[in-house]
């Protein structure tokens, strides 16, 4: 993904140097990707998702060294900052051109294994997410340096369709979608309520989708096998894949982010067509999605 010359959010709080106290920690591989499959990319309920990784195994305090940056993580908050901009010349552009009312930016939040947030307190453990309380994502770059180990994709434009899925989220804040579908799950079952979060997900695919086009027409931002690379992690972040890696065994009732080739289907449709205002994962029937 070219970069070069990109300007970096003003949108940036750089909390890495925080220590962070009691918070959860530990677990090993296996408990972290049981926790990936339950908050991976998180529509923003951090407290349930950190209740959800303790139940799992996850629990226990602890506090953490002082946090030093290397090369390696000053590349990937260089990455993070400039692709976080990018979101936002996207978003401000098609909320004008879309009718859509004001684009509020969101924070990004970069943190190193523990955060305090709108939501409730965060952990390295949940993966990537976004706090609507706070409008904000929060990311603990020590997820990209491990998405190749836990689950089997890396690159930079992987990276970068982490951080618009979650940025997808805040649209879906903005325009109202996020708070009336998680008001209408705390009215149902939790099968049901499943359901409205997979289509919440694969929505966030699309927005992500969306941004990767108009990103690349502003900008050339594309390389060969850049999309080829969001395209792997996709189908490798869907509920079946991560559950069949965990449990080895799928449990579709309890899935809550999509089948793989869901995810990749609504992102290469958000790709492919550029128009934000096409990601209805809504009114099709929930075996069509």
């Amino acid at each position: 993904m070219k970069l070069d010359g990109r300007r970096r959010s003003s949108n940036v709080d750089d909390r890495r140097r925080m220590s962070g106290k009691s918070m959860v920690a530990g677990g090993g591989v296996i408990g972290a990707i049981v926790a990936v499959v339950i908050t991976l990319m998180s529509g923003g309920d951090i407290g349930t998702a950190i209740s959800n990784a303790t139940a799992q195994g996850l629990g226990g305090g602890g506090s953490y060294p002082e946090y030093v940056e290397d090369e390696t993580d000053a590349y990937l908050f260089d990455l993070s900052s400039k692709v976080f901009a990018g979101t936002e010349d996207v978003w401000k552009a098609e909320f004008a051109k879309n009718g859509w009312g004001e684009y509020v930016e969101p924070k990004l939040v970069i943190y190193k294994d523990a955060v305090q947030t709108g939501c409730g307190q965060g952990s390295s453990q949940t993966g990537p997410f976004y706090c609507s309380a706070d409008q904000t994502v929060y990311i603990d770059l020590s997820f990209f340096r491990d998405m190749q180990t836990n689950i089997g994709g890396s690159g930079d434009f992987a990276y970068a369709y982490v951080i618009a899925h979650e940025v997808g989220h805040h649209v879906q804040y903005l325009l109202g979608t996020l708070n009336d579908k998680h008001n209408q799950m705390a009215r149902l079952s939790e099968t049901d309520a499943n359901k409205i979060s997979v289509r919440l997900e694969l929505q966030a695919d699309y927005y992500a989708g969306v941004w990767a086009f108009h990103d690349n027409a502003m900008f050339g931002s594309l390389e060969d096998g850049d999309l080829q690379e969001a395209l792997d992690v996709a189908s490798k972040i869907g509920d079946d894949y991560l559950q069949r890696k965990a449990y080895g065994r799928e449990v579709p009732d309890s899935f809550n982010h999509g089948r793989s080739d869901q995810r990749v289907r609504w992102f290469k449709k958000g790709f492919d067509t550029g128009l934000s205002s096409a990601g209805d994962t809504f009114s099709p029937a929930y075996a069509a999605l």
